[in-house]
């Protein structure tokens, strides 16, 4: 019964949900795996005193009611991961705009329009190139560099009349999938993995709305050959970069991954702590590049990110900036963060 249980866990096989109940299973804290799909979901966790759910925007039914069962669960007075200050601007572009304007973040430039005639006369005016962005996706997927503006007008136009579908095509960035496959030599593996692949992604597409009613772009930062990606768990901060695709402009989804510390700039760090400390942000995770001047801009934030990514840092830094050697699972940090946040709780020191 998930009410007798300390921490509640929602499964989702792939996710951290699988290191969280192995975690809790070794360290002998009393948990329950929970199906927070379930009807009377809420009236399973009335006893519990925690749940930790990794949702994805790859689930469409995740992103309908996922936020709405965890803040059910805080009003239950549940310690969650993510709550509320963590995960409601997950998956939007637009949300996490103006959640870095009012925390005084260095965003890169961006703007979003809500009506066709507003959009035409910022294009008319722009400096061009505009990276055009939906509110949805990630690994670089529905970002593009807008060079004209004729191109941005059309853009423009569709965001008022059919939209766009949020999710990616089947053969969206094939040759990159490919690319990957080889390097990992997986080629074999993923050609097997093709038809429940191709199932999957049309289940999501078909069930995901169109997105339209608006148009975003931000600017475009030349010259960046990686991006940094900042991860700010709690006091931690991990780092590594990501290098620009072949000829293209996007880091994001490269898979080619750096984790010499030496090419992080610390004022990231700093501006990445900060700014978690002032969104209230149990997780973030922080894509930084450089603009003209030097300076660090941030591109977006989630509080979800690939596990495994995170944990091959070779250490991180705490809030003064000191080096901690060592790999670290970021759902660990995670389900310490938790522990320690519970009222006469469990000694998360012993983790």
């Amino acid at each position: 019964m998930a009410g007798t249980a300390t921490v509640a866990i929602h499964r989702r096989e792939g996710s951290y949900s699988d290191r969280w109940i192995g975690r809790c299973a070794e360290l002998g804290i009393p948990y329950a795996v929970v199906d927070c799909y379930a009807p009377d979901i809420v009236s399973r966790l009335a006893s519990c005193r925690a749940l930790l759910w990794h949702f994805t925007h790859a689930r469409p039914c995740d992103l309908l009611m996922a936020r709405n069962v965890l803040t059910a669960a805080e009003l239950l007075g549940l310690e969650v991961f993510p709550d509320r200050a963590t995960s409601w601007h997950f998956d939007d572009k637009i949300a996490q705009k103006y959640l870095l304007e009012a925390v005084g973040a260095p965003l890169a430039r961006s703007w979003v329009w809500y009506d066709l005639e507003s959009a035409n006369a910022f294009i008319d005016g722009a400096t061009l190139p505009l990276v055009f962005k939906l509110r949805r996706g990630a690994g670089s997927v529905n970002v593009r560099l807008v060079r004209t503006r004729s191109e941005a007008r059309a853009l423009a136009r569709r965001a008022f009349d059919g939209g766009f579908a949020p999710t990616e095509g089947p053969l969206t960035d094939a040759r990159r999938r490919v690319g990957r496959a080889r390097t990992r030599h997986d080629l074999a593996g993923m050609l097997l993995r093709v038809p429940a692949t191709l199932i999957r992604m049309n289940r999501a597409r078909q069930r995901a709305d169109r997105e339209k009613g608006y148009v975003y772009f931000q600017e475009f930062l030349p010259g960046n050959a990686f991006d940094m990606r900042l991860t700010v768990i709690g006091r931690r901060a991990f780092a590594f970069t990501r290098n620009v695709r072949p000829g293209d402009f996007r880091a994001s989804g490269s898979g080619s991954i750096d984790y010499d510390v030496r090419r992080i700039d610390p004022r990231c760090v700093t501006t990445a702590f900060e700014v978690a400390r002032r969104a209230r942000s149990q997780s973030m995770a922080f894509d930084f590049v450089r603009d003209a001047s030097g300076a660090p801009r941030i591109l977006e934030v989630s509080y979800g990110f690939l596990s495994k990514a995170v944990y091959a840092c070779p250490g991180h830094w705490d809030e003064r900036l000191g080096w901690h050697e060592g790999h670290v699972w970021p759902e660990d940090a995670i389900l310490e963060d938790l522990l320690e946040r519970l009222e006469g709780g469990i000694d998360a020191a012993s983790m």
